[in-house]
């Protein structure tokens, strides 16, 4: 799609959605609107419905954590229009604490895009009919897209012989983590290569 139809298409948004909208940008060929958290179910409404829209089809919805930023969040929705034959992605930004009302009466496919959010950032959605993981496992701990969540995770699932079933433990690392100070790929060796000795003010 061409940069001019996008920008005529960004036009009609903030024209028409003006209190809704915080800011447009056009980068890679693809149009995203900014919108703020209270105007997302009147938003969705609206590119569904909107005659130079017509957005029929939820594609997509993710997340983006920036957990140094206030508003943690960027909720992502990506949309199609098989009638325009456009494409849009519409964010939000939002604090840890804030709840994102659902577009599930709008969008029916949104169900289960927004558990997976849930399920994977802890965003909670409003009104949403059904609002429980849907990746991982019963009784899981944290949510594992954060930037926060350990790389280990904090429980391990095995099956037990002795008890013929499935058991959960706390992680337990067989070895510290090594600390790298990327001097050297051969840091640890018994011997070292030529050429790849640490210098000696990098020793100690």
């Amino acid at each position: 799609m061409s940069d001019t139809a996008l920008s005529d298409l960004a036009e009609t948004i903030t024209l028409k959605q003006g209190d809704a909208v915080v800011a447009t940008e056009i980068a890679h060929g693809e149009l995203t609107v900014e919108i703020t958290l209270a105007s997302v179910p009147g938003f969705m409404e609206f590119l569904k419905t909107d005659v130079a829209c017509k957005f029929s089809t939820l594609v997509d919805i993710t997340a983006v954590d920036y957990p140094s930023r206030e508003k943690r969040f960027d909720l992502v929705w990506h949309f199609l229009s098989m009638y325009q034959n456009q494409r849009i992605r519409v964010k939000t930004r939002l604090r840890e604490d804030e709840m994102v009302p659902s577009i599930t009466g709008v969008y029916p496919a949104a169900n289960w895009f927004e558990r997976e959010v849930f399920d994977m950032y802890g965003i909670l959605f409003s009104g949403h009919p059904d609002l429980r993981r849907i990746l991982t496992d019963y009784g899981f701990r944290g949510h594992p897209l954060r930037k926060d969540f350990p790389t280990t995770g904090y429980t391990e699932v095995r099956y037990d012989e002795a008890l013929k079933r499935v058991v959960y433990e706390p992680v337990k690392l067989v070895q510290e983590y090594r600390q790298f100070d990327f001097m050297s790929p051969w840091e640890g060796a018994e011997y070292i290569l030529p050429g790849d000795e640490k210098p000696e003010a990098a020793k100690g």
